[in-house]
């Protein structure tokens, strides 16, 4: 019996101690795996001819492989076409064809909507080509407009400028161009966001709720760099804006110093804090800003309450 006890003790330890290799192994093994880029897309769609002349012959992307397949996993699966197109890059852009497939009804009033954000559900999904260029963003719509192609006006958000059309099928497609890299600073103030909505949305649940308003989360932020930056951080001002140091913001630091009752100062390398003990305001062509820029004025982060935010005027008053 003992010798046996010993056999298993001597096996047991074997297993672990392999064990513990084959997981060392696999960690040195993916320490420094990364993702390289996106591959491909790929969306349904029940318009065939019309996407392939779309993508191949207006947008000129090159028809490089498709898949022509019976059904096959669940039971219900139709046979299909997989269709790529080259999109740049050695990337590809997919759709998927189900033979004899009826189109859904939520699609079927999808084409020839305007390039607007008519449901934000639905056009969230989309996908956006880059050019390096202004010059080469408006020859894009005007050759888009040439072929019949409803295209938008540019509209420039924080870091990018695009413009908006809709494919045969409804899905919302954009062109854009880069206005400015983005750096370590962007990196550690999109952390800090999100960190915040997080940290929002798990006080929410605690109480049965979710977070509903951007305000509650700038507010979550500004907490979160008052604790951050310390004696920079512990000012009691009745009303602080944290604003990012990038040149979309600038015309909101140089606004709050012309305003009697601002006091702007740098937190750091990354921030420039507005304090005010009264209520302020800020008005949108005062600071010559679009409105994508605008309605995320204070994402740096707020101490105080914003009281009002149209579309040009905006007031914030202590909490």
């Amino acid at each position: 019996m003992r010798q046996i006890l010993v056999y298993y003790a001597e096996k047991n330890a074997s297993t672990v101690s392999r064990t513990l290799e084959t997981s060392v192994n696999r960690q040195d093994n993916t320490a420094g795996l990364r993702l390289k880029g996106v591959d491909h897309t790929a969306r349904p769609t029940w318009k065939l001819k019309e996407t392939v002349e779309f993508y191949r012959d207006t947008l000129g992307l090159p028809l490089i492989h498709t898949i022509s397949a019976r059904g096959w996993g669940p039971e219900n699966h139709p046979d299909f076409l997989h269709f790529f197109f080259d999109s740049g890059n050695g990337s590809t852009i997919a759709f998927f064809y189900y033979l004899g497939a009826q189109e859904p009804e939520s699609m079927k009033h999808r084409p020839g909507q305007p390039p607007i954000p008519s449901d934000h559900i639905f056009d969230a999904t989309h996908t956006s080509w880059l050019v390096d260029t202004k010059e080469e963003l408006l020859a894009w719509k005007d050759k888009l407009e040439s072929k019949g192609v409803e295209v938008s006006s540019a509209t420039a958000h924080e870091v990018i400028e695009s413009i908006y059309f809709r494919d045969p099928n409804g899905y919302f497609i954009e062109i854009t161009r880069k206005l400015r890299p983005v750096d370590e600073s962007d990196a550690r103030d999109a952390q800090l966001t999100l960190e915040a909505a997080i940290q929002l949305e798990a006080k929410s649940l605690e109480t049965g709720g979710k977070a509903q308003s951007i305000d509650a989360i700038w507010n979550e932020k500004a907490g979160l760099l008052d604790q951050q930056l310390g004696s920079a951080g512990s000012n009691q001002a009745l009303i602080r804006l944290y604003v990012l140091n990038v040149p979309e913001f600038s015309a909101l630091v140089e606004a709050a110093r012309s305003q009697p009752g601002c006091t702007v100062s740098e937190a750091d390398d990354n921030y420039v804090i507005i304090d005010a003990q009264e209520p302020i305001e800020f008005h949108r062509k005062q600071l010559n800003l679009k409105p994508a820029v605008w309605y995320g004025l204070f994402t740096g982060g707020l101490r105080g309450r914003i009281e009002s935010f149209g579309r040009d005027t905006v007031r914030i008053v202590p909490n």
